[in-house]
């Protein structure tokens, strides 16, 4: 291919890459953050959306760089959400006197690093994009540098992330060697021909430094301490785009790069799957913290989704896809609510600060309602739809291993329902404490759209959510 061809490819990337250098120069000389700054960041990853949309199809840079449906539909969510989160971090700062032009170019940079990732062809591509996106995301949980806890969580974050970058890299220096490429073509026809055992070892662990950026359990023990202490919008973030950006992780190394280990990477992964199912429903009833409570649910929402991951072929990818989109705008919405809501300049961040809320701020409670009874996936919301395709892709998949694995995940999800139950409890029946700020209009606004989205817009989105990610999983790897 020629240099215009590839180019042609990563237009997406080139357009977050140019953006992140204007905004930070432009920032640099303003000094400051302002309206036409956060719009321009905003304008800049909707650009990199619809360029993403209208671009062609094919592998670049000799494999390099795969820009196929499924990289498509993933970057598409994740520009879109890491839009919202500029604009939900940016007021949310503003009202703390907080308010810097590095966060935009921060979430820009993580945007970028994750559509690097959802599109790597090789171990390098995928390394790379992984380091960019997680280097953005040091900073930005410990973005209010005067906040011990913030610090704190910036640090715990980067040590445990400088550790599974590690492993990464030894798992990919293992692959290498036993294959002789870092292309996942090359080393997809290694592992067809011969039964190397070298190659599973590197797999692994490839497989452990990956569940470590996902939050996947027995390596999740940086989430709850990291969620507590980084600004709330952050965590929203944090929650959402990056975690689609690891799903396609797994989603690129085992399907295109094992697609004939599956036997062996299926075991991993469905044990994982149950870790960070059981891990997060029955940790997450001792915590008061809503951060750290979401926390553990983001945990056995990464359980449910690696088991979509498990299931393998195109209706495993398409229940992955579905479940994430869905996922995203619960917890994106959830924790608009939870930054709009404070008392006396304080944030409400504990159950018992939503004692009687229902009272102060009906909108917001009726919301986060919404939200909880979408997380334990009670019919008709959204998470019950969410479950339902992951469940459906498990049990049809004629595997006996992933049809337990489905009915345990169930089990789980039974647990964790009473920690969401116990909020709305609180929120609906117990005496207000005192009373509440107004909330920001902005954050307001975004968790009572996302909460109309989860009880009646997901019957209308699944219209096109379903046929599109479809289409994104059978064309995984045919760019």
């Amino acid at each position: 291919m020629t240099f215009a061809a590839n180019f042609s490819l990563v237009i997406p990337e080139f357009i977050l890459g140019v953006s992140a250098l204007v905004l930070l120069v432009w920032g640099a000389f303003q000094g400051k953050t302002s309206p036409a700054f956060t719009g321009a960041a905003v304008l800049a990853l909707l650009a990199a959306a619809v360029a993403t949309v209208i671009g062609p199809h094919g592998h670049a840079f000799n494999g390099v760089y795969a820009a196929d449906g499924a990289a498509t539909y993933a970057k598409v969510a994740i520009f879109l959400f890491s839009a919202v989160a500029i604009v939900l971090g940016d007021r949310w700062l503003a009202a703390r006197g907080d308010q810097k032009f590095e966060y935009a170019v921060l979430v820009v940079l993580a945007a970028l690093g994750m559509g690097v990732t959802a599109s790597a062809g090789d171990l390098i591509s995928l390394y790379i994009g992984v380091e960019l996106q997680s280097l953005a995301l040091y900073v930005l949980a410990a973005f209010r540098r005067e906040d011990a806890k913030a610090s704190e969580a910036g640090l715990k974050y980067f040590v445990l992330g400088a550790l599974s970058s590690g492993l990464l890299l030894y798992g990919s220096s293992l692959i290498y060697g036993f294959a002789g490429s870092t292309r996942f073509g090359d080393i997809a026809a290694v592992a067809h021909d011969a039964h190397n055992v070298g190659l599973l070892f590197g797999l692994i662990f490839v497989l452990c430094g990956l569940a470590f950026k996902v939050s996947a359990a027995p390596f999740h023990m940086w989430t709850p301490d990291v969620y507590e202490g980084a600004p709330t919008p952050v965590v929203g973030f944090f929650a959402a785009a990056p975690k689609l950006a690891a799903m396609m992780m797994f989603a690129r190394v085992l399907g295109d790069a094992f697609p004939d280990a599956v036997g062996q990477w299926r075991q991993v992964l469905v044990i994982t799957a149950l870790l960070s199912v059981f891990v997060g429903a029955f940790a997450g009833l001792a915590q008061n913290n809503l951060k750290r409570l979401w926390a553990y649910s983001s945990i056995a929402n990464v359980g449910y989704a690696l088991l979509g991951v498990a299931t393998g072929g195109e209706t495993g990818l398409h229940s992955m896809l579905v479940f994430m989109t869905l996922y995203m705008v619960d917890v994106t919405g959830f924790f608009a609510c939870l930054q709009a809501l404070s008392r006396n300049g304080k944030p409400m961040e504990t159950i018992e600060d939503m004692a009687g809320l229902v009272k102060e701020r009906p909108g917001v409670a009726l919301a986060m309602t919404a939200f909880s009874l979408s997380a334990l996936g009670l019919p008709p919301f959204s998470g019950f739809w969410a479950k339902f395709y992951v469940f459906g892709a498990a049990m049809g998949s004629g595997d006996v291993l992933l049809q337990w694995a489905a009915v345990l995940g169930l089990v789980g999800s039974v647990v964790a329902a009473f920690y969401y139950l116990r909020l709305i409890k609180t929120m609906w029946f117990d005496a207000p404490a005192a009373t509440t700020d107004a909330p920001p209009s902005v954050a307001r606004a975004v968790g009572l759209v996302a909460a109309l989205f989860a009880v009646a817009g997901v019957w209308i989105a699944l219209v096109w959510i379903d046929p599109a990610a479809r289409l994104a999983a059978a064309a995984f790897g045919h760019a």
